[in-house]
């Protein structure tokens, strides 16, 4: 329904729109650089429960838009400024009915499918009940992958779990990798941009340490020069990056920084802890179904598993936690956090909230939610213990600034 309205009001004011139908949104985003249109637009809520739905817009190379030409079309919206053509000069809609096609047959380019293909890989593939199972299970059948497919009817209520692929909403994936002695389950969220895996032992693997493979992989081979990564990444990220002497780049958190960071920079690689990476030569976005072809490239090149690939990346635990804040009080509190941090002369960074670096290499990022009345916390550090103490530290100080 949705898509009917935006379609035929993009047509009211006099553009031809080309209809691609239920696709991924990596998909749209690659066929509008691919098509040469003069933009996109992707109907998703992308990770978020059911009851919620959105409007992603993309500019002509496919990547979603600032915020501030968000702001203009807001603008327009809510004063009803818009344009409307002449009855004679209305928009045309045209299907794109190659639009799957070209873009798995583009992701192919980016690997070694003889490679891939040789090694004949069991993979378990659960899309949530959204779009990420049109085409992943089948490009990875064409990559010669022995594919089970769980959670795979379109069904936008996501009856199986919750679209957002997290460790505790994974157990059925988890309980068919070991079940179907597979090398790799795959957890796609609703619009299938971000992939998190699950390795052979049915242990699920956090989205920034299947990125630190996946940047050590191409580091070694000088495919990448720079890293983009939200400040909420994992050190590991870094780590990988300072080994090859590659730069990271940090932005704030949220994928449009990443991409448009990447641009800016022309780097060819970012990734997030929540499981996307864009791989700038396909294209300068999160792409699940991209991040699933690569890891099985890595695994294929290498000969090795990927639980193997992973504890052969430095260690680090994290521990997340929230704190209810008023809205209104954010913007007083992380002022008040940043004068004491450097009052105390701590090493830190304010890209996005404040984020803590301490000399035994841990961290800490405190951070305002961009959508709900909560403070995040993001601690890491080598010992379990020490990210548990800063979690709870920091959430004392932020409870006795809330309630003075």
């Amino acid at each position: 329904m949705l898509a009917e309205i935006v379609s035929s009001g993009l047509a009211a004011t006099g553009c031809t729109v080309h209809l691609g139908g239920l696709a991924p949104t990596p998909c749209i985003q690659f066929t509008a650089r691919n098509q040469r249109l003069d933009g996109g637009i992707m109907i998703t809520a992308s990770h978020n429960p059911p009851q919620f739905n959105g409007i992603k817009v993309l500019g002509n190379d496919g990547v979603e838009i600032p915020r501030q030409e968000e702001a203009e079309i807001e603008e327009i919206f809510f004063t009803a400024k818009a344009e409307h053509a002449s009855w004679q000069r209305i928009g045309r809609k045209r299907a794109l009915p190659e639009a799957h096609e070209e873009y798995k047959e583009a992701i192919k380019k980016h690997i070694d499918p003889e490679t891939v293909g040789r090694k004949n890989y069991r993979v378990v593939v659960d899309p949530v009940n959204g779009v990420g199972g049109l085409i992943t299970p089948r490009l990875l059948k064409e990559l010669g992958c022995r594919v089970t497919t769980i959670n795979a009817e379109i069904d936008g209520t996501f009856p199986s779990r919750t679209p957002e692929p997290r460790p505790e909403s994974l157990h059925e994936l988890s309980t068919i990798v070991k079940t179907e002695q597979a090398d790799l389950g795959v957890a796609f969220d609703g619009d299938a941009d971000r992939a998190i895996f699950v390795d052979e032992k049915g242990e699920v693997q956090w989205g920034d340490r299947t990125f630190a493979i996946i940047e050590e992989f191409l580091l070694e081979r000088n495919q990448v020069e720079k890293i983009v990564t939200p400040v909420s990444s994992s050190q590991v990220v870094k780590d990988v990056a300072d080994k090859h002497g590659a730069k990271t780049i940090l932005t704030r958190v949220g994928s449009t920084a990443v991409s448009h960071t990447m641009k800016k920079s022309s780097a060819k690689l970012g990734g997030e802890e929540n499981g996307g990476v864009f791989y700038g030569p396909h294209q300068p976005v999160r792409d699940g179904a991209m991040t699933t072809a690569l890891v099985l490239n890595v695994m294929a090149k290498t000969g090795k598993k990927l639980s193997d690939l992973i504890n052969a990346l430095p260690r680090y635990h994290l521990e997340k936690d929230t704190i209810k804040c008023p809205i209104n009080l954010k913007p007083m509190i992380l002022e008040e956090l940043i004068s004491k941090v450097r009052d105390h002369n701590l090493s830190h960074d304010t890209i996005d909230g404040v984020k803590i670096w301490y000399p035994d290499n841990s961290s800490i990022l405190i951070r305002p939610s961009g959508t709900e009345p909560l403070y995040r916390f993001y601690a890491e550090a080598k010992a379990k213990a020490r990210a548990s103490e800063l979690v709870r530290e920091y959430k004392r100080k932020l409870t006795a600034m809330i309630h003075p």
